[in-house]
């Protein structure tokens, strides 16, 4: 399997490029970086930080600016929880991140799955460029199936940071499938317990506790979450392996213009495979293997 991930690399995000990283028979062929969580220049160094542990060699490319409203106050001003990562000093791979995309593509027709992580922001002009027939697929983490947003009361944050990219990806006639954050908040929740389990599997499953440290206030205050959720990591999970979406509905999505909701229509043609159950046991078993030892 054949990977390209486009990611605001912040706390799920590097726990999600761990899990691609680290998943036997998955090559990740390129990763390239939006400003989202982080201004890209900090999400370049969390992403080139966390493929160097995943002991990788995966190029990063710096991409595109389509917002300022950056998750520092969910993911602590580095994006990795402030808890004093050594992240700076590495250099992205030459070249612009959709010029890369568009390249690895065009390569190898039919054989990428898009994974996008962050504000498509990237990934709408890469769609401009009439690629979307070339890729196997497209998986979003993005959005929300029932209406209940992280950012604003209908609004999920990947979606709201760049409403006008959003729309030209859904609408972009790529295979898409949509993992939105109410995935997230009904599977991919991590209590106290779970972070024993994954310390337990060693200095990757620590690592992936540890950056989730301003995360967890944010649940606690915000979300109201009893621990940190993983939206990043389980829509990369369902990419590499789709039985862990257990329900599946086609709609066609629009983007609310004044409130970045993700509306499911049942009118005109469906464009969109929207995921809205999924299985817990298969996402945390794949977590498991990809971050043991």
């Amino acid at each position: 399997m054949r990977l390209l991930i486009d990611t605001d690399t912040a706390s799920d995000d590097a726990v999600a490029l761990l899990l691609a990283l680290r998943t036997p028979g998955v090559e990740v062929d390129a990763i390239t970086v939006v400003a989202g969580n982080v201004p890209v220049a900090q999400g370049v160094q969390n992403a080139l930080y966390t493929v160097e542990l995943a002991g990788k060699r995966t190029p990063v490319y710096a991409g595109r600016t389509g917002t300022t409203h950056y998750g520092h106050a969910v993911h602590g001003q580095d994006g990795m929880g402030d808890i004093g990562l050594p992240l700076h000093g590495r250099e992205p791979a030459p070249g612009d991140a959709v010029d890369a995309l568009e390249r690895a593509i065009r390569g190898a027709p039919g054989e990428y799955t898009l994974v996008t992580l962050g504000p498509l922001t990237n990934v709408a002009a890469l769609m401009e460029r009439d690629v979307a027939p070339l890729l196997r697929d497209v998986v979003i983490m993005g959005g929300t199936s029932d209406d209940v947003g992280n950012v604003a009361p209908h609004a999920e944050y990947n979606v709201w940071a760049d409403a006008d990219s959003a729309r030209t990806v859904f609408a972009s006639g790529a295979r898409i499938t949509m993992v939105g954050w109410d995935v997230s908040r009904t599977y991919a929740v991590f209590g106290p317990q779970d972070w024993d389990e994954l310390r337990a599997l060693g200095p990757l499953g620590a690592f992936s506790v540890d950056i989730q440290r301003t995360l967890i206030e944010f649940c606690r205050t915000k979300t109201k979450l009893d621990g940190f959720d993983l939206p990043d990591p389980i829509a990369t999970a369902v990419a590499l392996d789709r039985s862990i979406a257990t329900n599946i509905v086609r709609a066609r999505i629009e983007v609310d213009p004044q409130t970045a909701q993700t509306h499911l229509r049942d009118d005109g043609e469906p464009q969109v495979d929207v995921v809205v159950e999924a299985s817990r046991a298969r996402f945390v078993a794949l977590l498991h293997d990809a971050l043991r030892g």
